[in-house]
């Protein structure tokens, strides 16, 4: 194959990688989260150092606390230094809320970068080492509930638990 083609698609696979971590972190997919590591990567996130093996319990326990979450990841910058490994830089903002004592919701939005090294193993790209760098956070404070406005009624999701019947293997 074409180097540069095959470069292509290495990119793609990556960023396919970092798509899937935010999704799976969303919908509390807890076998597609652990698809984006290779089980013995370095993970640093400052409160977790170890490895991803050990980090993906941590994780999803911190993301089932929360009544909503979403990240988004872009401007990814993948470099190349073998045919099996890169390095690639990201950023990232998440947003999450939980339920408050009076019965509202307030989270924290967070921004930040992500760090990663990226291994590939029997042609299968994942994360081996990262290091996830917070940049700012800004509180969410009364956020709406998700009740739809009658207005405007939009669809609203409570993803409280793995399995939600909206979610989709892709």
């Amino acid at each position: 194959m074409d180097p540069a083609l095959q470069e292509l698609l290495d990119k793609q696979a990556i960023t396919e990688v970092l798509a899937r971590y935010a999704r799976t972190l969303d919908w509390l997919d807890d076998e597609g989260q652990a698809s984006c590591y290779w089980p013995d990567a370095e993970i640093d996130y400052g409160f977790f150092k170890g490895t991803a093996a050990d980090f993906l319990p941590v994780v999803m326990d911190i993301e089932r606390q929360s009544a909503r979450r979403w990240h988004m990841l872009g401007g990814q910058i993948i470099r190349f230094h073998s045919p099996t490994s890169a390095s690639c830089e990201c950023y990232g903002v998440f947003g999450g809320s939980r339920h408050q004592e009076d019965g509202t919701l307030a989270g924290n939005l967070y921004g930040g970068r992500y760090l990663d090294e990226f291994e590939k193993r029997d042609g299968e790209w994942r994360i081996s080492k990262r290091l996830y760098v917070l940049d700012w956070s800004h509180p969410l404070p009364d956020q709406p509930g998700f009740t739809p406005n009658p207005a405007f009624p939009l669809p609203t999701l409570e993803i409280a638990e793995s399995g939600h019947p909206l979610y989709r293997v892709l």
